[in-house]
């Protein structure tokens, strides 16, 4: 017998669900509330952008980011056709460098691999040398945080970590300025989309563990960024080919209602075109943000499924995205640049030198070579142009004003990449919705994982029969919102779907993270250390 399932959103969650699903012969229907599938991670057309029959420039929501540890999502691009012979993940490309640019100072390139050429050495060696700003008794104290954090055992990560921020767990309230700035504000929010003072230290220094992991090994990888616009080098190529497995997608049909017997889900309602209408399905799946999932919390969904009930205490913050559109192409670095004193907290990546295969002039009106874009990860923080925090700007001032702080970081010492003339035009994330009197509104804002939040996260197996749930917010190893989390939760309800329907399919493969093998010795040491009581042994300074 052939089991329907019903998957309510198309983004990385409900695609990745979708293809596990079609791989294993079940039926599947995926609703999509948007025209477009691909969530936050899809590139979009700019209207009316394109001219004598050239296609529009791509836009997106921002910019794609692959770090080594993704595993699921990386693995699902492996299994997608791309081309005659290849897969979407031949479209990724490793980036070699990494820029911290600083307002009227030096800016400094780091390397983003471990050293494999002779020019790699010399970036290392440079970085070394060059002056950093933060006190080295600061700089000492902070590298003994991340040893902590690495030689810790899970379960005082958990026990620990968990409820308490990254800001008091790196003591930067009693740092300088520039201790707080760089180390504390500029690296945390610009890599991990989340606010020092607020974010979990579990979640924080886990990430920042995986990243520098990252750096080191020889056999890993900083990033990794695609090729080519989002949709057409990742997404299309894996919707045409779940497709082509029998899925149904239903673009423009949002979620509007979630119905239950207090034992299973018996439908939901969609609105498509101005009309509503039921659907059912054996099983469901509700791959929605944690925002859109929380609104459909009806008091009887609730009781139902008591860990979903929490959702609403779980918390979001903006992380969008803006283009800038070049005639001479401005490659910056072969990777992320981060502009640590930015107070919206930029980073920025120029596409140009990693879509070896895209000719820039058959979009738009054929004058753009190059595309500078920039990700907006603080959208509270008074702006150095007019004053304002990014929420309360106009879209026209948003752009000056991120324009003005590119400006500040990187036309110093002689150099002048940012320059009014070369700009063609420029594209803000439509999510980022106008007019709203007093503020902008965010249609798509990111989940934050804040000190003591997991108590409010649901597996992806709740107390539901036949449904499941597939998002950022589900716990996972990956544990930060970001399309690597949202693949592994759609293969951890994928496999509780399996159970409850009586497949012999074999489950979807999960990744715990990866740490370097040296540490384990010191991670069993401290274990037992917190089952005795005992504090880590390298302590901690309040």
């Amino acid at each position: 017998m052939q089991h329907s399932v019903a998957i309510l959103g198309g983004g990385v969650a409900g695609l990745s669900a979708a293809h596990e699903l079609a791989e294993r012969q079940f039926q599947v229907r995926v609703y999509e509330r948007k025209p477009v599938l691909g969530g936050k991670a899809r590139s979009i057309p700019v209207p009316g952008s394109g001219t004598q029959g050239r296609a529009p420039l791509p836009g997106e929501h921002g910019f794609r980011f692959f770090p080594g540890f993704y595993r699921h999502v990386t693995d699902t691009m492996r299994r997608t056709p791309y081309g005659p012979r290849g897969n979407t993940y031949e479209n990724l490309t490793v980036a070699t460098r990494m820029l911290l640019a600083r307002a009227g100072q030096t800016e400094i390139t780091w390397l983003a691999r471990c050293p494999r050429t002779l020019d790699d050495f010399r970036v290392f060696l440079l970085q070394l040398l060059t002056p950093f700003g933060v006190p080295q008794k600061e700089l000492a104290f902070f590298v003994s945080r991340i040893l902590t954090i690495a030689t810790s055992c899970q379960e005082r990560r958990l026990a620990e970590y968990e409820n308490l921020s990254w800001w008091d767990f790196i003591a930067a309230e009693k740092m300088s300025k520039t201790y707080q700035a760089y180390l504390g504000q500029g690296v945390t929010r610009s890599m991990v989309a989340m606010r020092a003072e607020e974010s979990s230290t579990r979640t924080v220094g886990t990430t920042q563990l995986q990243l520098l992991t990252g750096l080191i090994s020889e056999d890993r990888v900083f990033d990794r960024l695609l090729s080519g616009p989002t949709n057409d080098v990742w997404i299309d190529p894996w919707t045409r080919y779940l497709e082509g497995l029998g899925v149904e997608f239903h673009r423009g049909a949002g979620v509007v209602e979630i119905r239950t017997d207090g034992t299973c889900v018996t439908g939901a309602v969609v609105s498509s075109g101005g009309t509503l209408a039921e659907i059912t399905a054996d099983f469901y799946i509700a791959a929605l943000p944690v925002e859109v999932m929380a609104a459909l919390m009806t008091p009887g969904l609730k009781k139902a499924a008591p860990s979903l009930a929490n959702l609403d205490k779980l918390q979001t913050r903006w992380m969008n995205g803006i283009q800038f559109y070049l005639c001479r192409d401005e490659p910056l670095v072969h990777g992320h640049a981060i502009y640590l004193d930015s107070p919206w907290a930029l980073t920025s990546i120029s596409q140009r030198q990693f879509w070896t295969g895209v000719d820039l002039s058959r979009y738009g009106n054929g004058a753009v070579r190059g595309i500078l874009s920039v990700d907006i990860s603080d959208w509270d923080m008074p702006g150095v142009l007019y004053g304002k925090p990014a929420r309360e700007c106009t879209a026209e001032e948003i752009k000056e004003e991120v324009w003005a702080q590119l400006k500040q970081h990187l036309n110093d010492n002689g150099a002048a990449p940012i320059q009014d003339a070369n700009l063609v035009t420029w594209f803000l994330d439509p999510s980022i919705e106008f007019p709203n009197p007093g503020e902008a509104a965010n249609a798509e804002p990111l989940l934050i994982n804040t000190a003591g939040s997991l108590q409010y996260r649901p597996e992806a197996q709740v107390e539901l029969e036949n449904f499941f749930v597939a998002s950022d917010y589900v716990r996972t190893y990956t544990d930060i919102a970001c399309m690597e989390a949202a693949n592994e939760a759609a293969r951890r309800a994928v496999n509780s779907l399996l159970l409850a329907s009586g497949s012999s399919a074999a489950p979807a493969e999960l990744w715990p993270l990866e740490e370097p093998k040296f540490l384990k010795p010191l991670q069993e040491l401290d274990r037992i250390r917190f089952k005795l009581g005992l504090p880590h042994h390298l302590g901690f300074i309040r």
